[in-house]
């Protein structure tokens, strides 16, 4: 709860980190400054790239007590503007799963080193982070509450599976160790409602401990307020039950 007495500050820079392979990848960090110990965030970037929108949200949750960690997923495949680096790796088929989830699962590593995290770290991802959010909470020991927000994907049928993408994330479902929230829009085309459900019904087969909301009127990137898919109302209601979740969890 905030008080117009209290103190707060925040610190947010690039940062190196160890990702897959022991490659050294870089990133955005951003800490609250304060007494501390504070819960933790990695969050997976979304296909548009890792843009000034996940630099904000990386921010943001700065700014609501989480120290948080967004690494550049696409550090491989060159630099230059968010958006020419995110078609080179479109036009390259996407990276790999593995690589996706060995550079989150290093940077959980890294904020888990930090003397200023309390020792609970959760995992946030939208659109294909959204996917990679829930492959690495599947895949990776040590994560402790995890968001998919309209994470495409992660039912996935044979014809889409490649070397890149061996395995469906819904079929890591049984290895889920943490409770999970999902933020979908019921006119989204990735993931369809009909998806949706399928993930839904492969959480109860497992008894997992999970939360899924529904959004009206909302499709794919409803929570985008630079692009025409931004749904305010949505949104707004999505970011309080997210950070209600995660103080659940994490604080």
């Amino acid at each position: 709860m905030y008080t117009t007495d209290m103190y707060e500050g925040v610190l947010a820079e690039t940062v190196t980190m160890i990702g897959a392979h022991g490659d050294l990848i870089n990133a955005y960090l951003a800490r609250p400054l304060g007494e501390g110990p504070f819960p933790a965030m990695v969050l997976a970037h979304h296909m548009p790239g890792w843009d000034q929108w996940y630099r904000e949200t990386t921010f943001k949750f700065a700014h609501h007590g989480y120290v948080t960690i967004s690494p550049n997923l696409y550090f491989r495949s060159g630099h230059g503007t968010p958006e020419d680096v995110a078609a080179k790796v479109r036009a390259d088929g996407g990276i790999s799963d593995d690589q996706a989830a060995g550079d989150l699962a290093g940077a959980m590593q890294h904020l888990r080193e930090l003397p200023y995290v309390n020792g609970k770290v959760g995992i946030f991802g939208t659109c294909s982070g959204g996917r990679h959010a829930y492959l690495t909470a599947c895949r990776t020991p040590g994560f402790d509450a995890a968001v998919d927000c309209w994470g495409g994907r992660v039912v996935m049928t044979p014809d889409q599976l490649n070397a890149n993408f061996p395995i469906s994330p819904l079929d890591y479902t049984k290895d889920l160790p943490c409770p999970i929230l999902g933020l979908f829009g019921e006119e989204d085309t990735s993931p369809t409602p009909e998806q949706v459900n399928q993930h839904e019904e492969e959480l109860k087969k497992y008894k997992k401990n999970y939360e899924f909301h529904r959004y009206a009127n909302a499709g794919h990137g409803f929570f985008y307020y630079n692009r025409p898919m931004y749904r305010q109302e949505q949104a707004e209601d999505g970011w309080r039950k997210t950070f209600a979740f995660l103080e659940k969890y994490l604080a």
